[in-house]
C-alpha cells in the first residue's frame, strides 16, 4: 500500500515515498505544527495489531527517543492516525554509509572520521542502557555536510524473522520479545555477532554492537564483508567459527593499528572484544592522528574494480532524492603549498607568522604538559546504573557507588569528592557526565553500569576529564559476585593513578585496606545501608536486620558496626526512646573503633552519643574534632558539630560549621534544613524559614523541612501558614510523632482547642505512633499554658535522656516555662553552659 502525497496523518502531511523494507514503508512528510521535514515509518498492520509487541516496542522507542546526540537520528514520537501506526523521526538528507563505501568509493580517512563519530553516538546509547542490535551500513546516514547519524535505535526488537535461507546473503532484522527463548536469530547476517547468530538472546549486550561495528569497519576498509558466505547458513557458520580474513588480503596499505582494532572488535568471545565502544572511538581518533602525522592520509580509496557484496534486502530509513558526492580535495597541494604563491609574501610578514606559530605551539605544549601532570583535585562518582533490570539488584549498584565515594573521600583531604546525597539526585536520569561535572564543579566524573547474572557480575566503568572533555580511563570487570570487594579495590586503585594523586605511604596503605574480607558480610552491609538510607520508617527495620546479619557474619567489620550506630542514633526519640537506642549506638561505635580507630564516621557516632545522650560536652567535642581531623570533608560530622556548638552557646562557630556542611553537600536537604533549625533556635526566624524553603525545593517530600518551618512560622504569629506546613509534614510522615505534635501545638495557640484535643487523642494511639517523646508533649503543654503537665513531661524526658533536652535553653516554645524555678533546676542538672 502506497500513501498518496498530501495525505495527512495527525499533524504530518505526506510528501513522497522514500522506500520500504521489513519495518514497513518510509515516507518523507511535513510536520505541519513545527514546520519541519520528518521521516515517517508506517508500521505493518500485522505488527501494529499485536498489542504486547507494540507495548514493548513503545517502551523501547521511548528510551531511544530520550537519546540526544549529534550522531544519532532523533525519534520524535510514536503516533497513530486512521488506524495506521507510525514513527516520526528526524529526516536525514544524505546517503547511506553503504552508498558512501561502495558507490562513491570514499577515501579511508573520511570513512574513519564517520566511523569514529558513529562510535561516539553508540557510546551515548550504551551509556543509556540501549543496544542497537541491528547495526549495519544501511542504518548509518551521512548528511550533505558530512555528519554521520545512526538510524533505527530501539527498532530492532520489533520485526519478526523474515527468512533464514534463500539466494540473498541477508536476513531481515528479527524481533526478540522481552521474554525470549534461546534459539531465535536476531540481527542481519553479515553484521550480527556470534551470540546473535547462535540465538543467545540473553547474552546480547553492548559488546554485540561492537562486533557489528567491527564488521562495518572491515567493510569500509576493504570493500568486502568480513564474513561472506555462499549462502545464509555458510555466512552464519563463518560468523560463529571462522576468523575474518586479514585486511591485508584486500588492502596491503592498511595500517597495523587499524588491523588490530578490527581484529579486537571481531573477537568471537565478547570478553575478548573492546568492552566499551568509547574505547573504539578513542582508538580510531588516535589512528586518524597517526595517519595524518605520518602522511598516511593519502591511502588510496577502494579501487573501482573491487568485488563488493551488495545488500539488497534492506531499504534505508531515510534517503534523499539525490546524492551529491563530496568534491575532491588535493592532499598534495594542502601539504606542500604553491611555491609561486609563497613568493608573493614579504619576508617580514612571513617571519612574523612563523614566530607567532612557534609561540602558540610552545604555549600549547607547556599547557598540555602542565595539565597532563597536574593531579585532579575533585571527582564525582555518579550513581552506577543497575543494568540488570531487577530492583532487587539496586542495592549492588547503589552500594558500589557509595563504597567508591567513601574510599575516595578517605584518600586525601585535598581531593574533593561530591557527597552521596548530591550525586544520587541524578539517579535514574539520562545524564551527560561532562555536563554534570561542570554543574558540580569537578575535574573528573566516574560513571558505571552493573549487570548481575546469577553469581556473575559485570561492572563497566568510565572516568572522564571534564576540563579536557575526554575519557581518562575505562574498563569492564567480569567477575563472580564473591569477588566484588576485590573489584572495588582495583577500581579505586586504578582511578587514583588516573587522577595522578601522589599518595603517601599511609595513604597507600589506606587504599589497600579492606574493611572486610567476607563477601557475604559486605553484601549484607550494602543491603543494610541501602534500606536505612531511604529514611523511611518502613525501610529502617529492614536495614537494621541486614546490618545485624553483617556483623554476625563478620564481627570484625568496623564499617558495619558504624552502620548500626548510625541507625540507632537516627531513630532515637522518633521510633524508640533515647534510653533504648543510644546505649546500642555507643556499643556499636566503640566496637567499630576497637577494630579501626581511624574510622572517622565511628568517631562522629561516638561524638553524637556523648552530645545527645550522655551530655558529656567535652567528650563530644573531642570526638567531633577527631572525626573532622580524619575526614574534613564529611558533611554529616560538620552538621552534628555545628549543632553541638550552637547548643553550647557558641553561635557563630556553630553556624559556621553548619554553613560548611551545606557547602560540602549543597544539594542535601538535611544539611540545609538543620542549618535552618539552628537559625530557629537562635531566633532568626526569617532566615530559618528561607533555609527550610530551600530544603523543600531540593526535596519536596522532606517532612522535617515542612515541620521545622512550621515552628518558625508559629513563632512569628503566622498560625494559618504554620498549620498548613505541619499538615503537609504529617501527610508525608504519619508514624513519627514530631510533625503531629507541632500541628497540635499550632492548633492550640491559634485557639482551635477542639482540633488540638483530637491531636492529643491521636498521639496517645500507640497503633499509629509506637513512641512519642515526652519532650514533644512538654512543648504542647507549654503552648496550651499547662505548666504542671509540661514540667511533668520534661521530667519524664530527663529520665529517658531525651536528646531534645540538649536544646532546653534555646527552644522558643519553652519560653512560658523559663521564669519557673523548676526550669532552672532542670537546666542545672543537665549541666548546660
Amino acid at each position: 500500500m502506497t500513501i498518496a502525497s498530501g495525505t495527512k496523518l495527525g499533524r504530518y502531511e505526506i510528501r513522497s515515498k522514500l522506500g520500504e523494507g521489513g519495518m514497513g514503508e518510509v515516507y518523507l512528510a511535513e510536520d505541519q505544527r513545527l514546520h519541519r521535514r520528518v521521516a515517517l515509518k508506517i508500521l505493518p498492520a500485522r505488527l501494529a495489531s499485536q498489542k504486547d509487541r507494540m507495548r514493548r516496542f513503545e517502551q523501547e522507542a521511548q528510551a531511544a527517543a530520550a537519546l540526544n546526540h549529534p550522531n544519532i537520528a532523533h525519534i520524535y514520537e510514536i503516533g497513530e492516525s486512521d488506524q495506521l501506526h507510525f514513527i516520526a523521526m528526524e529526516f536525514v538528507d544524505g546517503v547511506t554509509l553503504r552508498q558512501l563505501i561502495h558507490d562513491q568509493k570514499a577515501e579511508l580517512p573520511r570513512l574513519l572520521r564517520h566511523l569514529q563519530h558513529i562510535a561516539e553516538g553508540l557510546a551515548k546509547a550504551h551509556d543509556s542502557g540501549i543496544v542497537h542490535r541491528d547495526l549495519k551500513p544501511d542504518n548509518v546516514m551521512v548528511t550533505r555536510d558530512g555528519h554521520a547519524k545512526i538510524l533505527d535505535f530501539g527498532l530492532a526488537k520489533l520485526i519478526e524473522t523474515q527468512r533464514l535461507s534463500g539466494s540473498s546473503s541477508e536476513v531481515a532484522t528479527a524481533i526478540i520479545p522481552e521474554q525470549s527463548q534461546p534459539g531465535t536469530v536476531l540481527g542481519t547476517v553479515g553484521y550480527m555477532s556470534p551470540e546473535q547468530a547462535q540465538g543467545k538472546t540473553t547474552e546480547i549486550d553492548q559488546r554485540s554492537d561492537i562486533f557489528s561495528f567491527g564488521c562495518i569497519l572491515y567493510e569500509a576498509v576493504t570493500g568486502h564483508k568480513a564474513f561472506e558466505g555462499a549462502d545464509v547458513i555458510d555466512s552464519l557458520n563463518k560468523i560463529i567459527r571462522e576468523p575474518a580474513p586479514p585486511l591485508s588480503n584486500f588492502r596491503a596499505d592498511a595500517p597495523n593499528h587499524l588491523q588490530r582494532i578490527v581484529r579486537r572488535c571481531l573477537a568471537k568471545d565478547p570478553d575478548a572484544r573492546y568492552q566499551t565502544i568509547k574505547d573504539v572511538a578513542i582508538e580510531l581518533r588516535d589512528l586518524r592522528r597517526e595517519m595524518e602525522a605520518g602522511g598516511l592520509d593519502n591511502i588510496s580509496p577502494i579501487s573501482a574494480g573491487s568485488t563488493t557484496s551488495r545488500d539488497t534486502s534492506s531499504v534505508p530509513t531515510m534517503i534523499s532524492a539525490t546524492s551529491v558526492p563530496s568534491p575532491p580535495v588535493s592532499t598534495r597541494a594542502s601539504r606542500t603549498g604553491d611555491a609561486a604563491g609563497i613568493k608573493q609574501y614579504k619576508w617580514p610578514v612571513l617571519v612574523l607568522v612563523m614566530v607567532l606559530f612557534a609561540g602558540v605551539a610552545a604555549f600549547s605544549y607547556f599547557y598540555f604538559m602542565r595539565t597532563r601532570n597536574t593531579a585532579i583535585d575533585s571527582i564525582a562518582v555518579l550513581p552506577f546504573v543497575n543494568a540488570t533490570g531487577d530492583p532487587n539488584s539496586d542495592y549492588l549498584s547503589d552500594g558500589i557507588t557509595e563504597s567508591l565515594i567513601n574510599s575516595f573521600s578517605q584518600l586525601q583531604p585535598k581531593l574533593r569528592v561530591v557527597p552521596r546525597s548530591t550525586v544520587f539526585r541524578y539517579q535514574g536520569q539520562q545524564i551527560d557526565p561532562q555536563e554534570i561535572g561542570r554543574k558540580l564543579g569537578v575535574r573528573a566524573v566516574l560513571t558505571g553500569r552493573v549487570t548481575q547474572h546469577g553469581d556473575t557480575l559485570s561492572i563497566q566503568t568510565e572516568l572522564s576529564d571534564v576540563d579536557q572533555n575526554s575519557q581518562l580511563w575505562g574498563e569492564q570487570y567480569n567477575r563472580r559476585l564473591s569477588d566484588l570487594l576485590a573489584v572495588q579495590s582495583e577500581i579505586t586503585s586504578q582511578i587514583a593513578e588516573k587522577l595522578r594523586l601522589k599518595l603517601s605511604l599511609d595513604e597507600q596503605k589506606k587504599l589497600a585496606k579492606r574493611q572486610t574480607e567476607n563477601p557475604e558480610a559486605y553484601q549484607l552491609y550494602l543491603k543494610g545501608v541501602y534500606h536505612v538510607a531511604k529514611f523511611d520508617t518502613r525501610e529502617l527495620g529492614i536495614g537494621l536486620g541486614y546490618l545485624k546479619q553483617a556483623v554476625a557474619v563478620d564481627p570484625n567489620y568496623a564499617l558495619a558496626w558504624h552502620g548500626l550506630a548510625y541507625y540507632y542514633y537516627l531513630v532515637m526519640d522518633w521510633t524508640m526512646p533515647s534510653g533504648e537506642a543510644m546505649p546500642k549506638a555507643k556499643e556499636a561505635a566503640q566496637r567499630a573503633l576497637e577494630i579501626d580507630d581511624t574510622l572517622a564516621s565511628a568517631h562522629s557516632d561516638l561524638g553524637a552519643f556523648y552530645f545527645w545522650y550522655e551530655w558529656n560536652w567535652s567528650a563530644a567535642e573531642k570526638e567531633f574534632k577527631r572525626a573532622i581531623e580524619l575526614d574534613p570533608n564529611d558533611a554529616l560530622t560538620r552538621e552534628n558539630y555545628g549543632w553541638y556548638l550552637v547548643t553550647m552557646g557558641r553561635t557563630d562557630e556553630g553556624l559556621a560549621q553548619a554553613k560548611i556542611s551545606q557547602q560540602l553537600d549543597p544539594l542535601n536537604q538535611e544539611h540545609t534544613s538543620v542549618y535552618g533549625w539552628e537559625l530557629y533556635l537562635v531566633r532568626r526566624y526569617d532566615q530559618s524559614i528561607e533555609q527550610h524553603r530551600k530544603a523543600i525545593e531540593l526535596e519536596p517530600n522532606y517532612w522535617p523541612g515542612y515541620s521545622w518551618m512550621g515552628h518558625a512560622l508559629a513563632q512569628q504569629g503566622r498560625s494559618a501558614e504554620a498549620i498548613t506546613a505541619f499538615q503537609k509534614a504529617v501527610s508525608i510522615e504519619s508514624v513519627i510523632a514530631e510533625p503531629l505534635m507541632g500541628l497540635g501545638r499550632a492548633y492550640g495557640i491559634s485557639g482551635k482547642k477542639d482540633e488540638a484535643r483530637k491531636v492529643f487523642v491521636e498521639l496517645n494511639d500507640r497503633s499509629k505512633h509506637p513512641y512519642v517523646s515526652p519532650y514533644l508533649m512538654a512543648d504542647m503543654y507549654a503552648g496550651l499554658g499547662d505548666k504542671d503537665q509540661a514540667f511533668a513531661s520534661l521530667e519524664k524526658a530527663y529520665d529517658e535522656r531525651s536528646w531534645y533536652l540538649t536544646q532546653l535553653k534555646l527552644d522558643p516554645e519553652l519560653d512560658p516555662l523559663r521564669a519557673d524555678p523548676r526550669f532552672a533546676d532542670l537546666a542545672r542538672r543537665l549541666g548546660l553552659p
